[in-house]
């Protein structure tokens, strides 16, 4: 009988370092705080999720094309976006623990705690007394709900805190060659603008008529209060973005096409249905006029996976305002021009790949025995095929490698020859690897092999020419590509 036990964050953590997915940055300096880096593993899986989460947007729509913008742009974009104004955060520090808060995230926690215990309405009359003091920017109020409430440090139990102070959360950098002739400008806090400003050379070059979208994947950059929860919550991350340009007044069809679309994105590489769920936002974002999120059951519970946002034409006719240049297409079948409205879908690939972990690392008891491994869909798996000679001996190993150089050049794949078969089966599940081939002496007879399947461990001998085409079929992108 099999039984499967819950994942915390620590086991996820602690399994990304030690198989080689994640490590923490400048480790033998004791680390930079929120920073992480990617290991053989790591970086292997989130080039598979970026190139799916590619095609699903370029390959399958003929009307969204691709775009890498810099990240270092004229600082006059983040005025014109808002971003120098009203990019920041509310923090608040304890002051008998020293320990630095989100206001916004203590007080939903507070409130969250409340409803959890029965008391629904004071819970959500806290929540919306918050969020209309966010929209206010009433950073006094802010400080007084919570000594009204005695929303307490978890560390010193106290509710002795600072006054609210805002915090912008870009990063700032000088551009020249020296103190006197530089000029402040910013790591860019995220990809959006930079389709944005090149929104008319996109339409021009690849001729596109609306509706059209622009995806980008980059790098972005945000100073944050408090980073915390592994790579859920970095200072260095990666966005995967795209812009749909449309016609005003067509805005409410698109967002509910791209919120079901990329709900079933979701669903087709292998997240349960019970661990999504949509949140629907109260308080929009300065350009929005509709937003909701897509979450995710992490260990720590429900959390912002993807954003769908509803933008209007707030972006292109703020860089109109500020450049003094039109963004105004003209739209032939409408005989006239006018500023597009956006629908922007934004997922955070860092996100995307701690949901994979969170989905995927399972321990099982089998007759009281434990096993781990991680239950990755084949498609995106880090490796594919693991090529296991039983010996190193006997020309098992020459079989090994013969084998190995042919399916290289088809799909990612390991020879190893270390340690036991069982520990070899093992190293392989805890990677995710879907298939091991092995050869023994019968190989080397009738050209056969055992190949075994990783979350059944089942095990079955099959010709050698053969075992290509049944890897194959179960690790092409396309078997998700055509689930959407």
């Amino acid at each position: 009988m099999i039984k499967e036990k819950e994942i915390t964050l620590k086991e996820i953590v602690s399994h990304s370092k030690e198989y080689g997915f994640i490590f923490p940055s400048s480790e033998i300096y004791d680390g930079l705080q929120a920073v992480y880096d990617y290991g053989p593993y790591g970086i292997a899986l989130k080039r598979n999720l970026q190139k799916l989460w590619w095609d699903s947007m370029i390959k399958i729509n003929q009307n969204i094309v691709g775009l890498d913008s810099a990240i270092l742009m004229n600082p006059k974009i983040w005025k014109a976006s808002g971003h120098i104004d009203s990019f920041h955060d509310f923090m608040v520090d304890n002051k008998d623990s020293k320990k630095r808060y989100r206001v916004d995230t203590l007080i939903e926690a507070f409130a969250e705690k409340i409803i959890g215990e029965g008391n629904k309405d004071k819970g959500h009359k806290i929540i919306d007394s918050m969020n209309k003091l966010l929209e206010q920017n009433d950073l006094d109020g802010l400080k007084d709900l919570l000594n009204k409430e005695n929303i307490t440090c978890e560390i010193s139990k106290t509710s002795n805190w600072t006054n609210v102070r805002a915090f912008n959360l870009m990063f700032e950098t000088k551009l020249g060659s020296t103190e006197e002739t530089s000029e402040s400008i910013y790591l860019r806090p995220e990809t959006a603008q930079g389709i944005f400003v090149n929104f008319l050379n996109v339409q021009k070059s690849a001729k596109m008529q609306i509706p059209f979208g622009i995806a980008q994947i980059g790098k972005a950059f945000r100073n944050e209060i408090v980073a915390r929860q592994f790579i859920f919550r970095m200072r260095e991350f990666e966005q995967m973005e795209m812009q749909f340009f449309i016609t005003p007044g067509t805005e409410k069809d698109w967002f509910e096409h791209w919120k079901d679309t990329r709900i079933k994105w979701h669903k087709a590489i292998g997240i349960q249905e019970d661990r999504l769920a949509i949140h629907q936002h109260e308080q929009l974002a300065h350009y929005a006029d509709n937003a909701v999120d897509i979450e995710y059951k992490f260990p720590f519970g429900f959390r912002e996976l993807e954003g769908i946002h509803s933008r209007t034409d707030f972006d292109l006719k703020s860089h109109e305002e500020l450049s003094k240049k039109k963004q105004k297409f003209f739209d032939t079948k409408l005989n006239k021009s006018y500023i597009p409205y956006v629908i922007e879908t934004s997922i955070g690939c860092d996100r995307l790949f701690l949901t994979i972990l969170s989905e995927s690392l399972t321990k099982q008891n089998i007759d009281d025995k434990e096993r781990t491994l991680l239950k990755i869909t084949p498609e995106l798996s880090p490796i594919k095929a693991a090529i296991l000679p039983l010996i190193k001996k006997d020309g098992l190993p020459e079989m090994a490698q013969k084998i190995y150089d042919d399916f290289k050049f088809d799909f990612e794949t390991v020879l190893d020859t270390n340690q036991s078969i069982g520990k070899r089966y093992t190293k392989q599940d805890l990677i995710g690897t879907p298939f091991c081939i092995t050869i023994d002496h019968q190989s080397l007879e009738d050209d056969t092999i055992t190949i075994r399947y990783r979350d059944s461990m089942e095990q079955k001998r099959i010709k050698i020419d053969e075992t290509k085409g049944i890897i194959n079929e179960n690790i092409l992108m396309k078997n998700i590509l055509m689930k959407l």
